[in-house]
């Protein structure tokens, strides 16, 4: 009886004993099951928890091309190219031809099933030998100083030697006690030209407001704060829908839960206004027709729930299922409003409800994606933080851990109602690539950005939410390079736990030896030049012309101006033109000096067509008086002549500006050159 007593004892202890390991990663993102991949192949015993019950983030969970296109690809290696070599080959294996091969490292887009992606990267860990546990919701974190010695989760206590924090949201390293931050810094904290506020989208010629002048739903704000200074937002969240047309693997989008038209007022006074109207979600082609469902960064309104990101990473499970909920709430009702509303033209309304959900996709989950797009978090404050400079000014650094290559890229973090006029998204930072080439500037990684401060903890890798302000995880954030940096921290973790070291005094040249035996790249590349840009030939040289030349290639752009040769005669090299939105938002300013004082032509150089604008407003600003024309764009030019004249102006010498714009237009404004010539 006693022994029984005992063995019972035994077993119940055992039962509450902590699980150990000597690597733990929190996460089962790209980066977080490439970080338990890599430590379980240098040798180290892993466990990868993840506190939802799907494995994969987004790369699982929808997200079915990585933007790899937009990198250069023979830096983006290691367990990234090998996870996509064996989607390759699934495919292969079934008899199906993608329209890509891996090994050629060029800028086509790689695609994938959600499905197959899931059995590659449940593959791979199982191979590994990975010890995988989910709904592990991190509940505590113990310390002994600045070591982690265990945390506490809704499942369990897990010690281990070295910790990763692989979430997207930074919460082990928040646990922890590691310094953090989120939001956008202001442009004088890292000398960031593109920190602070960013406005390249065009105001769209609405009322924000409603008729008892309170903002309308769906905008976040009527005042989004000075230019120069950061802010807690952060860009916009969404889902990556798999979707199909095929009939028979379509499955109808289900009926939001509620539906209130009213939602989306503002989203109807849009298309009131648009001059060219189109399709709001980004649709990506995928094997087996289907088609990856993305929020348009381009576009004023799309998947995205603009602001209610903001305050994810800080809450709890049940505020992030709530806001899980309120994503996927809104995403069903802007389906429902694109596909049923007159606001909307019927040519959309028809070719968006041809799309359904896919059978054969999620089937656990009612066939809609159970994973958030989080493409931004909580950053640690460590040990380096990688800037705007560190992309594009200092890229090279002594400790690299990856090579990244994607353009900065943000997506909105505001949708701002104007009390004099319009709306406009704030926070877009548009691609920023190489002049001539479809990747943005490679760079380094150090390994010091994983790396908290010795002081807050010397036994946790972060390289999801690493240091970075947040036009660096502007680049950083796309899956390529996460799941490098993945791999990176979990060699590090590996050798660190093997040596009983602190991460921050591993040896570098000893983790750089292992990453490279793990296929990573480390080196900078370098980039083939480029051929020699064609130069459009001259049609009528503006240096052959008399007087004051304004040609549009010397003007001060604003707006969505358009470059084309099809018309002649052209002056220069080409002319531009609005694609007739007619919404004020496009300009363009010449600034000139007037040699001599007294009366001028002004002539107008253009492609006379029916569809032109017949009111093309021109000011002219000199010796502080403003004249005002307007060009008639339908009327053909003279017989023989390149412009045609628009009246006389009185001008005064010295410095004159002569400005063009789509203020109330229909039709093209066409900008190709200007001609002032002295009046007898």
């Amino acid at each position: 009886m006693k022994k029984l007593l005992c063995l019972a004892l035994f077993l119940t202890v055992r039962l509450y004993a902590a699980t150990e390991s000597q690597v733990l990663v929190y996460g089962a993102t790209p980066g977080g099951f490439c970080a338990a991949i890599a430590a379980a192949r240098e040798g180290a015993t892993v466990i990868l928890l993840e506190p939802t019950d799907h494995v994969g983030g987004v790369n699982t969970g929808g997200l079915s091309f990585s933007d790899s296109n937009q990198t250069v690809r023979s830096t983006v290696m290691g367990l990234f190219d090998e996870w996509h070599s064996r989607i390759e080959k699934d495919y292969q294996q079934r008899g199906v031809t993608l329209p890509y091969k891996v090994s050629e490292k060029d800028n086509k887009v790689w695609t994938y099933e959600p499905s197959v992606a899931m059995r590659i990267t449940r593959q791979m860990l199982d191979e590994a030998k990975v010890q995988v546990l989910t709904q592990q919701v991190l509940k505590s974190v113990t310390k002994n100083g600045p070591r982690i010695t265990a945390l506490q989760t809704t499942g369990g206590e897990y010690k281990a030697r070295v910790f990763i924090d692989a979430t997207y949201e930074g919460d082990l390293l928040a646990a922890a006690g590691v310094s953090w931050t989120i939001g956008r810094e202001g442009r004088k904290e890292y000398g960031e030209s593109l920190a602070g506020k960013q406005y390249p989208k065009t105001n769209m010629p609405i009322s924000g407001f409603d008729a008892a002048g309170k903002p309308l739903p769906l905008i976040t704000t009527t005042d989004a704060g000075p230019e120069e200074e950061g802010d807690k937002n952060v860009m916009v969240y969404s889902f990556r829908l798999c979707l199909t047309k095929d009939p028979a693997n379509r499955v109808p989008f289900p009926k939001p839960a509620s539906y209130d038209p009213a939602r989306f007022e503002a989203v109807r006074r849009y298309y009131a206004a648009e001059k060219r109207p189109h399709l709001l979600w980004d649709l990506y082609p995928l094997p087996n027709q289907k088609f990856d469902a993305n929020n348009g960064i381009g576009k004023q309104f799309s998947m995205g729930l603009v602001g209610a990101c903001n305050g994810w990473s800080e809450a709890d499970q049940a505020g992030r299922e709530q806001s899980w909920e309120a994503h996927k709430q809104y995403t069903l009702e802007l389906y429902q409003f694109l596909t049923t509303d007159p606001a909307v033209p019927e040519h959309l309304r028809t070719q968006l409800s041809e799309y359904g959900l896919c059978k054969d996709e999620f089937e656990a989950y009612g066939h809609w994606s159970p994973q958030l797009y989080v493409r931004e978090g909580r950053r640690m404050k460590g040990l380096y933080v990688v800037s705007q400079k560190d992309i594009l000014d200092q890229p090279e650094k002594e400790d690299p851990v990856v090579v990244s290559s994607f353009p900065i890229d943000s997506h909105d973090c505001q949708r701002v109602a104007l009390k004099d006029g319009g709306v406009v998204n704030e926070g877009t930072i548009y691609p920023v690539r190489i002049t001539g080439r479809k990747h943005g500037f490679a760079y380094h990684i150090p390994y010091r950005s994983l790396l908290p401060k010795g002081e807050e903890c010397d036994n946790l890798l972060v390289p999801v939410a690493l240091s970075c302000t947040h036009v660096g995880i502007s680049s950083i954030r796309v899956e390529p390079t996460w799941m490098i940096l993945g791999q990176s921290a979990g060699v590090a973790a590996a050798l660190s736990a093997k040596q009983d070291v602190a991460v921050q005094a591993l040896s570098y040249p000893v983790l750089k030896e292992r990453l490279l035996a793990q296929k990573q790249v480390l080196d900078l590349p370098v980039l083939a030049p480029l051929p020699p840009a064609p130069v459009t030939p001259m049609n009528v040289d503006p240096a052959t012309l008399k007087g004051i030349i304004l040609d549009d290639a010397d003007a001060e752009l604003k707006g969505a101006w358009s470059h084309s040769t099809g018309f002649k005669p052209h002056v220069g090299r080409g002319y531009r033109h609005d694609e007739q939105r007619g919404d004020g938002q496009v300009s363009a300013l010449f600034r000139f000096d007037v040699p001599e004082a007294g009366k001028y032509d002004l002539r107008m150089a253009y492609s006379a067509h029916e569809t032109r604008a017949k009111k093309v407003p021109v000011e002219v600003v000199n010796g502080g008086r403003s004249v005002k024309l307007t060009a008639d764009q339908t009327l053909p030019l003279p017989q023989g002549e390149v412009f045609r004249s628009l009246g006389t102006v009185e001008l005064s010498k010295g410095e004159t500006t002569l400005q063009i714009r789509n203020q109330g237009t229909e039709g093209f404004v066409i900008l190709d050159a200007l001609q002032l010539l002295k009046a007898d």
